[in-house]
């Protein structure tokens, strides 16, 4: 039995689909489609039921789907004994966010491609929040505060926030002294998302409103510099205009609670080394960082 038809159908099992299947592993559909048919074959069972939405597992095929993945995972935990110590190879799909990624992420991902010559490193930045498993990713670089779900996360480094303003804003509008004052004022929000401030050991939760909107950290810096509102913004992205008095910090008593840094990777028994190794050179960047550390605020 060919280890790449076992590692095919747990693709297609996990991503719900021949065509994002064949994304995850960088070949055609037609070959995928090939490599199914030869492992049914061979097994004389019916493992996928295909439907015009995708594929769907047979009850045979869930049970198999198990033991597949089982089969692949010791396959690369045997290649990963063999190979000279340190050495990569393969493909490392990243998703990473766009918002201070291509500037604060990728040059760890340049060094890892620079230390490791036989590794091949795709890294799509978006402030998309993507499906690691139906888009094919072997993990992703996320800050912020983490939501619930089954995927397994390594914190890599703190991320800390303000509450800002412009000058001229503050002027015209004055400036939120508490969390329950901002429902008065202008927020600059990536969509309806909760705001979190700390008092004390305490944490309290807002839901301001406001009319400007954006998926991407710079604009809203851009848009609180304009005079357009408050924003509940990344140290990472204001230290300056904060420097040069272009932001000024607001609530201050009321800090927003640390966020992080996070690589997360689907649920498994164990990371491949190529995801162990990118997780401790962003902790080692982040550590070395001290333009990551909190800005005065005074």
């Amino acid at each position: 039995m060919d280890i790449e038809e076992l590692r095919t159908f747990v693709e297609v099992a996990d991503a719900g689909g021949i065509s994002p299947a064949a994304l995850r592993l960088g070949v055609a559909k037609s070959i995928v489609s090939r490599r199914l048919a030869r492992l049914e074959a061979d097994l004389g069972i019916q493992l996928l039921s295909r439907t015009t939405r995708g594929a769907a597992l047979t009850e045979a095929g869930a049970t198999f789907r198990d033991y597949a993945a089982r089969v692949c995972a010791e396959i690369d935990l045997a290649k990963e004994t063999i190979v000279p110590a340190g050495e990569l190879r393969g493909r490392l799909r990243i998703a990473a966010p766009l918002t201070f990624g291509p500037t604060h992420f990728a040059p760890v991902l340049a060094e890892m491609a620079r230390r490791h010559p036989q590794l091949q490193i795709h890294t799509c930045y978006s402030d998309h929040v993507v499906n690691l498993i139906t888009e094919g990713y072997d993990c992703a670089i996320r800050v912020g505060y983490l939501q619930d779900s089954n995927l397994i996360a390594r914190c890599v480094g703190p991320v800390h926030g303000a509450t800002v303003a412009s000058p001229e804003y503050i002027r015209a509008h004055g400036a939120p002294s508490t969390p329950e004052e901002l429902l008065g004022h202008e927020a600059l929000m990536q969509g309806t998302e909760a705001w979190y401030f700390m008092d004390g050991d305490k944490t309290i939760t807002v839901r301001p409103q406001g009319r400007f909107k954006a998926d991407n950290g710079a604009a809203l810096v851009a848009a609180a510099v304009a005079g357009l509102g408050i924003g509940w913004l990344p140290d990472i992205l204001i230290q300056e205009h904060l420097r040069t008095g272009a932001l000024v910090a607001v609530m201050t008593r009321y800090p927003p609670p640390p966020a992080a840094a996070y690589v997360v990777r689907p649920p498994g028994q164990n990371p491949a080394k190529k995801i162990r190794i990118l997780t401790e050179l962003l902790i080692e960047h982040f550590d070395n960082m001290p333009h990551i550390a909190r800005a005065p605020l005074g």
